[in-house]
């Protein structure tokens, strides 16, 4: 071999790793949105994502890079992050919570878009069925249409002399009115009068206790919502300190002493958002992926709080809890 050809072979064998750096495809780009801030009840939910990313074979920082946008509790803020990350072609949007789902499906028809809420995408619009999603949409569903009424009626077995309830919402909530007119056909059909109270801002917390004082409210039921899902902890010590009996959904507010949560396995809602999330990297569309239903509801029960209310718990109730706190 000539000196000439040799250098030429030798320079060739080290331009390949360079090469070959070069034309690798660049990590796949998930933006994760999220309404509420990091801090709260949500980093369980957050792991229950990155696992079921993994049992799709992605790991965050491995073979795929994952874009973190949280609003804060300001869901004015969601246009926003959105219109960012479209602009940064990310491969998919994960769009948790219904108000971050909504902001996402008006910025872009043509990015993937996987929710994951406890509304009814349909009825928003978001996909034509939970069957056929078709465009650019789909996600996974809570069962909490159901549930919300349960909660009342749960909450009235186990004060039946109360005959004043309120219900706490979210004001910015866009199905808070959808699940308010809900909650107040059930409490029609148990005889309840039935008091809604609007919180959107922590300042909002102490006027809302006073006011159920002032109505001398039997009993409270919260909404599921970002903004109290991330305070559920200061949910539960206001309802204890104020002797209200109250039910909420996730299991960090019965720990924290509210009295009872009663809601879906959000959890796995989320793993599942992770794999959908996952199968869309792998080139599936979203129209071909049906809209998935979680059919698991978690029972959280506090019996120290209910002890200290006066409060008898039914044997059938605390048998079928997921976890009974005492």
């Amino acid at each position: 071999m000539r000196r000439r050809e040799f250098i030429t072979w030798v320079g060739g064998i080290a331009a390949w790793p360079l090469a070959a750096h070069a034309q690798r495809p660049e990590m796949p780009v998930v933006g994760f949105v999220h309404v509420a801030s990091a801090k709260g009840g949500y980093a369980p939910h957050l792991s229950a994502f990155l696992k079921g990313l993994s049992e799709a074979g992605y790991v965050d920082g491995r073979n795929v890079t994952i874009e973190y946008r949280r609003a804060e509790g300001r869901s004015d803020r969601l246009p926003a992050m959105v219109a960012d990350l479209v602009h940064r072609q990310v491969a998919v949007i994960d769009a948790t919570t219904t108000a971050a789902a909504l902001a996402a499906k008006a910025a872009t028809t043509t990015i993937p878009i996987v929710f994951e809420m406890a509304s009814d995408p349909v009825r928003l619009g978001l996909v034509a069925s939970l069957n056929r999603p078709g465009g650019n949409v789909t996600g996974v569903t809570q069962r909490n249409r159901e549930i919300s009424p349960k909660r009342l009626q749960m909450l009235h077995e186990l004060v039946p002399t109360a005959r004043v309830v309120a219900l706490l919402i979210n004001p910015n909530d866009p199905t808070a009115e959808t699940n308010t007119k809900e909650a107040q056909t059930a409490a029609r059909s148990l005889g309840l009068e039935l008091h809604v109270l609007n919180a959107s801002t922590e300042r909002d917390f102490d006027a809302v206790f006073a006011k159920l004082i002032e109505l001398r409210a039997g009993g409270l039921v919260i909404l599921p919502d970002p903004f109290f899902i991330s305070r559920s902890e200061q949910l539960a010590t206001l309802a204890l300190r104020h002797a209200v009996p109250t039910i909420y959904q996730n299991r960090e507010f019965a720990a924290a002493g509210g009295l009872l949560s009663y809601g879906a396995d959000v959890a796995d809602a989320y793993r599942l958002t992770g794999v959908y999330v996952g199968r869309v990297l792998k080139g599936e569309k979203p129209a071909d992926l049906p809209v998935q239903q979680t059919t698991k509801v978690e029972r959280y029960i506090n019996l120290k709080t209910a002890k200290a209310l006066g409060l008898t718990i039914p044997n059938a109730l605390i048998g079928r809890a997921d976890e009974v706190f005492e």
